[in-house]
């Protein structure tokens, strides 16, 4: 098994939504060439609102080397027209005692 920290942030993200289906992460992120970016992740799955999404599950959708500006969690299921949060503004480093505590 790799260890934690040698996995990118998005694909331990889309861990943490496995383990907690109960909720759903948006990501505003600052992609490597300089443009915003929001994702939704979801029951391990991500998607931009922002840009094409690759059909390949494989193929990440958050960048290893995006800047990440603020996670929200939003409890599941995810309703645009009414979401609710759970949690708003979170940097890297605060959710990263969550994915410690989820064992991603």
């Amino acid at each position: 098994m790799l260890n934690v920290m040698t996995q990118s942030i998005g694909s331990r993200l889309e861990k943490y939504t496995m383990k907690r289906r109960e909720e759903v992460l948006m990501v505003q992120l600052e992609t490597n060439s300089g443009e915003s970016d929001t994702v939704v992740i979801y029951s391990g799955f991500s998607s931009s609102l922002v840009h094409p999404t690759s059909f390949d599950p494989d193929t990440p959708v958050i960048e290893a080397d995006a800047k990440i500006i603020s996670i929200d969690r939003l409890a599941s299921p995810y309703n645009p027209e009414n979401p609710t949060y759970i949690k708003t503004g979170l940097t890297l480093s605060d959710i990263e005692q969550l994915l410690v505590e989820a064992g991603v």
